[in-house]
């Protein structure tokens, strides 16, 4: 299991938080993501040959968020 730490740039409010969250888990490969409002980060546990950091990225971006 890998771990990657992403920043956020967007984030506001909860459900900023929630949706981020449910972006990633939305993931095929995906274990677990766990977004801080206050450091601006998402922290994501996932299987390296089911996943690439290259699409953990596009799901932030696609639910309206930049990752820095």
């Amino acid at each position: 299991m890998e771990q990657q730490i992403l920043k956020i740039d967007g984030m506001s409010c909860a459900h900023c938080k929630k949706r981020v969250e449910e972006a990633l888990q939305g993931v095929q490969g995906v274990k677990s993501a766990e977004v801080s409002l206050e450091k601006e980060e998402a922290i994501v546990s996932y299987d390296a040959s089911l996943v690439q950091e290259a699409e953990l990225v596009e799901a932030v971006e696609e639910a309206g968020y930049e990752v820095i």
